[in-house]
């Protein structure tokens, strides 16, 4: 018998934190509808008490979603817990998730504490929690430093509390997998009422184990999995929620475990959360990198000829990366664009259907084939991508090597007005953003740009990132177009846009 292993995804929450990656509400919502399609059992949408911004979003997945627990992070404070409840309270399954430190260290530098104050916090505000809700969860941070015998009576205080979920973080990603499992095993051998809750880890990536802990702790008796989707999240990142899905799946032999997550949706719920953020996937990510399911070497390709199996662990379809022979061009019809986006993981409202097509017969009009990888980045462009104040109309770039400067003149619509420059720069792109940033009035500075092709071919959609900042605030805009020059105006466009909305939640604080 296969135990069932739950999957809480923190995307929303340790994931916004990566740098550049704050979310806006409606972008929060639709992930949390993808996650719900995705079937993860648990999703975290937020800190109620950091922001009001954060508690409105939580306040709003709360209702949106139906088939998925909400949880709502809280430090172990009556009133963390009593905000974080105003925002689950109309959720239709929520979760209050309390975290305290239990390490020597947190204690005394960070709580200025003693441990049988901890003890005593731990006691007062689970407890304080469970008169909300029986789906209580308690983190103790830092539980890979802890002394193990005192990190046991917490958890034996929290889940005589009511904590029903108990969670045992590596907090700062320091736990080796043999060590991290022992610890795991231990807590839920001795502490005398184990059997009353789940028990979950929550791993970060600082020595790149994550998911070998992750794994680790399934092994040693974890029955809650907490991860983001691409990994993302405080510092080097969280474990990556599809790498322990797929790890389950190709080795059930070992685990004996498997999730209720429909692996088919992996694909386009990473693509999305990419597209969202601005945080690219790498070539070489495991499972969803552009190289995940690539043969060069001429022994593999002879290999897989033969039978895929040979250096094939997992299928791309299996993840929703499905390869068919079903071509789209500028004379495909709804139908069976309709099917292609069903095959790749999209379900689209006939509305948003005509949107795609579109997008696809004037794309089919610039490249000959238009691939798997293409219709996802027009979904995410054209679909998901949320109305800006900024907003590209027309561009125009002269360059070359006659020893005239590269000349870029841009029109653009900000706030339903349209306004235009001409301006040149040291390179098309230098020209190109020198002239939008003269039009928004922006002088931000470039942190970081990269230019990746989608798919392969000399008309291959290019896709840009761009990392700016100003004042202090950073933001990452990311967009694709057959012409890099066109992606990297859209990209920058799109980060001035992340900008000026991360400035506004500021104000709003």
């Amino acid at each position: 018998m296969h135990r069932t292993i739950l999957t809480f995804d923190t995307t929303l929450r340790d994931g916004e934190q990566s740098p550049g990656a704050t979310m806006t509400q409606p972008e929060k919502i639709r992930i949390a509808r993808q996650l719900e399609q995705m079937g993860v059992d648990v999703v975290e949408a937020g800190f109620p008490a950091s922001s009001q911004g954060d508690f409105e979003a939580v306040s709003e997945i709360a209702v949106t979603v139906k088939d998925i627990q909400v949880a709502g992070l809280c430090r172990a404070l009556p009133t963390d817990i009593d905000r974080a409840w105003e925002a689950l309270k109309n959720a239709v399954n929520p979760r209050l998730h309390l975290f305290l430190a239990t390490s020597p260290l947190h204690m005394k530098y960070k709580l200025n504490k003693s441990p049988e104050q901890v003890l005593d916090m731990i006691a007062f505000c689970v407890g304080h929690a469970a008169k909300y809700t029986s789906n209580v969860e308690f983190s103790a941070e830092d539980a890979s430093r802890s002394d193990l015998d005192f990190l046991t009576k917490a958890m034996e205080t929290a889940i005589t509390a009511g904590a029903t979920t108990i969670n045992i973080p590596d907090t700062v990603g320091y736990a080796l997998p043999e060590e991290f499992g022992g610890r795991v095993r231990y807590v839920i051998e001795h502490a005398k009422n184990s059997s009353r809750a789940v028990f979950s880890v929550h791993c970060h990536n600082d020595l790149g184990l994550a998911v070998a802990n992750t794994l680790a702790a399934i092994g040693a008796g974890a029955g809650q999995v907490e991860a983001t989707i691409n990994g993302i999240g405080e510092r080097a990142g969280n474990t990556a929620l599809e790498e322990v899905v797929m790890a389950l799946n190709t080795r059930a032999d070992c685990f004996k475990a498997k999730t209720n997550v429909r692996t088919e949706q992996i694909f386009p719920t990473c693509r999305l959360v990419s597209m969202i953020t601005g945080l690219p996937i790498s070539q070489n990510k495991p499972i969803v990198g552009a190289n995940a399911f690539v043969h060069e070497s001429g022994v593999h390709q002879d290999g897989m000829l033969k039978n895929r199996e040979t250096y094939e662990i997992m299928t791309p379809e299996s993840i929703g990366r499905a390869q068919s022979d079903l071509v789209l061009g500028k004379h495909s019809g709804r139908k069976a664009i309709r099917a292609k986006l069903i095959e790749i993981g999209y379900q689209l409202t006939d509305e948003q259907i005509d949107t795609v097509s579109a997008a696809v017969k004037r794309l089919a009009d610039r490249k000959k084939q238009i691939f798997d990888e293409d219709l996802s980045a027009l979904v995410l462009e054209e679909v998901f991508r949320l109305p800006d104040h900024f907003r590209l109309v027309h561009l125009s770039v002269q360059s070359g090597d006659t020893g005239t400067p590269p000349l870029a003149a841009a029109v653009m619509e900000i706030g339903g007005a349209e306004k235009r420059h001409a301006g040149f720069g040291v390179g098309s792109i230098d020209a190109v953003f020198n002239v939008i940033a003269h039009i928004t009035g922006r002088k931000p500075e470039l942190e970081a740009y990269t230019v990746s092709a989608i798919s392969g071919g000399t008309d291959a959609l290019g896709e840009v990132t761009a990392r700016i900042r100003e004042n202090g605030v950073s933001a990452v805009g990311r967009s694709s177009d057959p012409d890099v020059v066109v992606a990297s105006a859209k990209a920058f466009v799109n980060a001035l846009n992340r900008l000026l909305k991360k400035e506004q939640e500021k104000e709003n604080r």
